[in-house]
């Protein structure tokens, strides 16, 4: 594993900093061995996980600055970006955000198994995280399965004036970029680019959508998820 990581992330131009390749390893290790009980995801083995879950998360590196920042993973899942990018980005200051305990649980089994600081698990939904969580972040981040209008009504809150928004998408998003620029002006925010890759070592192609938040998030959004789902923006 740690071979195919330093390879991936060369092809990415990033390099793994000190003790980031053994703390994949264990992390690797802790999701194979909790996903036999927990269902936490579908991709398994060494170069899978490392390709398709390691090296796709490092691809957000090179969409932003991670260096010293406050970042917020939202609907983290089994830590799908935000654990990957506190590995490779350690001054970073990062919150995984899950709705679900036992997602939110194991990933705070992780952080005590890697010894991490700077780095915590919450189980909340989005939409109902307290006020002080609001325009507090530099960069959030999202690998969750939902469109990208509602996905920026669930994270352009969190995100201060000048912070970016980055959407993991697959390939064939480019509709729902033009769906959503409406919901990025009404949210305080902006596309600005829709950033395809390939993860390294793979015939996969991905896609990041960055959004620029340009200006406060007005106070009746979030709205309740059933509200967002009848009427999205």
């Amino acid at each position: 594993m740690e071979e195919i990581l330093a390879s991936g992330l060369a092809e990415l131009g990033l390099a793994a900093p000190e003790g980031a390749l053994g703390r994949f390893r264990a992390y690797y290790e802790h999701l194979t061995e909790r996903n036999a009980v927990m269902d936490l995801t579908a991709i398994t083995g060494e170069e899978n996980t490392a390709r398709l879950h390691f090296l796709d998360c490092c691809a957000l590196l090179n969409a932003a600055d991670f260096a010293g920042a406050e970042v917020i993973d939202v609907g983290s899942g089994a830590g799908f970006p935000g654990l990957p990018l506190k590995l490779m980005s350690p001054s970073s200051r990062v919150t995984l955000l899950d709705s679900q305990r036992k997602r939110a649980d194991f990933t705070a089994g992780c952080i005590e198994r890697l010894g991490l600081e700077g780095i915590e698990s919450v189980c909340m939904r989005a939409e109902e995280t307290p006020r002080e969580m609001r325009e507090r972040y530099d960069i959030a981040v999202s690998r969750a399965v939902a469109r990208l209008n509602l996905l920026l009504e669930l994270c352009l809150p969190f995100v201060r004036s000048g912070g970016v928004f980055l959407a993991m998408k697959g390939p064939d998003c480019a509709g729902e970029i033009s769906e959503a620029a409406n919901a990025a002006g009404q949210l305080g925010g902006r596309v600005r680019e829709l950033r395809r890759y390939t993860i390294p070592g793979t015939d996969v192609s991905h896609a990041v959508v960055i959004v620029d938040k340009l200006s406060p998030t007005p106070p009746q959004y979030p709205r309740r998820w059933a509200r967002m789902l009848k009427k999205p923006l």
